[in-house]
């Protein structure tokens, strides 16, 4: 399995794409966080995308999955769902914005590598699968002092984050919520490590991941 990690950059993961050869694997997979545009899905909700939408293209998830593996992700809190992913260049922050793309798509929620994935795989003629974790549920918005913090490699300034607190202490509340949420995240991705690892794509060989973790 080889693992690309695109740090939720589009120009990023299709430049580690292009020059990567299609001829040595089996299928894609995209995996990672999203954000959630079903008002009825929580954070830590599992996404097993169905198809993948970008403005006018449209991709369908053909591999197969292991029903017993999706059987133990929904063991404990977990819910697992299949529906339709969205794919964005930037992120969709906004309750409003969330909504309107809900209403007018109806993905289930969003992410701003799938769609790039899903065109790699269509392009090489590769079966593709997308498993995404909702981060931020659709009744939340995401607070631009983390989209401002968020560095190119994807990790988290720190030190912007405690400046931004200390001029406006407001935005402590909405920190801390936003926090919780990627933490439920990154529990259940942990806990849909078995989909990759314990082979729940059947791809019958190595598969290329996209990842932003």
């Amino acid at each position: 399995m080889t693992v690309i990690c695109s740090s939720s950059d589009p120009r990023q993961l299709r430049a580690m794409l292009h020059s990567f050869d299609p001829a040595t694997v089996r299928g894609v997979i995209s995996f990672g966080v999203a954000g959630g545009l079903d008002p009825n899905l929580k954070s830590g909700d599992v996404v097993l995308a169905t198809e993948v939408m970008s403005g006018d293209d449209r991709w369908l998830a053909g591999l197969a999955l292991d029903d017993e593996l999706i059987a133990g992700v929904t063991m404990g809190r977990r819910r697992v769902v299949r529906g339709c992913l969205a794919g964005a260049e930037e992120v969709v922050a906004g309750l409003s914005c969330k909504a309107a793309l809900h209403s007018e798509t109806g993905a289930v929620a969003v992410d701003m590598e799938s769609h790039i994935a899903a065109a790699y795989a269509a392009d090489a003629g590769l079966p593709f699968a997308a498993l995404r974790v909702i981060s931020d549920p659709a009744s939340r918005a995401l607070p631009a002092l983390v989209r401002s913090a968020i560095k190119p490699n994807g990790e988290i300034d720190l030190r912007l984050l405690l400046r931004g607190v200390a001029r406006n202490p407001r935005t402590l509340r909405a920190l801390v919520s936003t926090g919780l949420d990627f933490n439920r995240a990154l529990r259940s991705l942990r806990g849909c490590r078995g989909f990759l690892l314990g082979g729940g794509f059947r791809l019958g060989g190595e598969s290329l991941v996209t990842a932003n973790l």
